[in-house]
């Protein structure tokens, strides 16, 4: 076997690609132009659709940023320590991508909503959104970061410890440039997901307009109000935006990639 697929396997894919991506791509711009560049504009800078973009992107910023911290410790707690329960742990991260969101955002009602039997009352703030928006992007970074630390060469971190370097210091000169990539894809992809994310936060969040009103949410509110063509405008902009995330990640991991063969 050659291992290539032949025309046939790429006709195969190109063709469910198309089916399941492209078209309904297609369809979704074209009905954001329906009323011409005019009526895309106005629709995509209506003061209450550039509220929920300007939430949705601010909530997501921060939830990267926060995820990029905390999904960076799990992995590291996970790869470097033993403890009891590792496992289940570690089974438990890849929760969220099983769960229906629409679950979360129930549990975190019902935990951090006006009843809050902990005594934390989220429903409605834009930090309930990050709660929300954290949970279900939490697995990108630690499953990004993970096999990066299992192949880590230990022995460079011990040759740096005993040569005086502290924990710190072997850390940042040694660790974190190997793993720099991979949180950066691990945030990127936690990004992307957050700003097109509406399960998790339909209930917890509220959807005030601009304040707690994020884009997926005004999105629905203009179908049930029979404006699909500025609902599709501003699915564009989400689409655009998690584009440029997903296509900066790629050409930063070919970018990577060139320099580590470069290395060798």
């Amino acid at each position: 076997m050659s291992g290539s697929v032949g025309p046939l396997g790429i006709a195969t894919a190109v063709l469910w690609l198309s089916i399941i991506v492209l078209l309904p791509l297609a369809a979704l711009t074209v009905t954001s132009f329906e009323n011409g560049w005019s009526g895309f504009l106005d629709a995509v800078t209506a003061p209450a659709a550039l509220a929920s973009l300007r939430v949705t992107v601010f909530v997501s910023v921060v939830v990267a940023l926060i995820n990029v911290v905390m999904g960076t410790v799990i992995a590291w707690v996970l790869v470097r320590d033993e403890f009891p329960g590792k496992g289940i742990v570690n089974t438990l991260i890849d929760l969220p991508f099983a769960l229906p969101t629409i679950v979360a955002s129930i549990v975190l009602l019902s935990l951090y909503g006006p009843q809050s039997p902990v005594g934390i009352h989220l429903s409605a703030t834009q930090p309930g959104l990050m709660v929300a928006l954290a949970f279900v992007t939490l697995p990108f970074v630690v499953r990004s970061v993970q096999p990066v630390l299992i192949e880590a060469d230990r022995e460079v971190e011990q040759a740096a410890l005993s040569l005086g370097a502290n924990n710190w210091t072997t850390f940042r000169r040694i660790v974190l440039p190997a793993l720099t990539p991979a949180i950066i894809s691990g945030g990127g992809l936690a990004f992307a997901r957050a700003i097109g994310e509406y399960g998790s936060v339909v209930l917890i969040g509220g959807a005030i307009p601009h304040k707690t009103e994020v884009a997926s949410q005004y999105i629905q509110k203009q179908i049930e109000i029979d404006r699909p063509v500025n609902a599709a405008a501003v699915s564009v902009v989400l689409f655009g935006i998690a584009f440029a995330t997903l296509l900066v990640l790629r050409l930063l991991t070919e970018r990577t990639a060139r320099k580590e063969q470069a290395t060798r």
